[in-house]
């Protein structure tokens, strides 16, 4: 029969940021996600539709 992989006793960690990391993380990914919608937000504003989607076209065909 199988035998569990954790031990009978853990070891705790009890440092204080134990569980921040997550909720940091998940906060700065986020904040980069809101930046980004932002920011295409302003090009469609400033260019226009035609122009911006003229210029999302053409980066990708710069990446590919």
């Amino acid at each position: 029969m199988a035998q569990p992989m954790h031990p009978a006793n853990p070891v705790s960690d009890n440092s204080p940021s134990t569980g921040r990391t997550p909720a940091v993380l998940l906060l700065a990914g986020a904040s980069v996600g809101g930046l980004v919608v932002i920011g295409a937000l302003v090009l469609w504003f400033h260019y226009g539709t035609q122009v911006f989607f003229e210029m999302i076209r053409t980066g990708f065909a710069a990446c590919f």
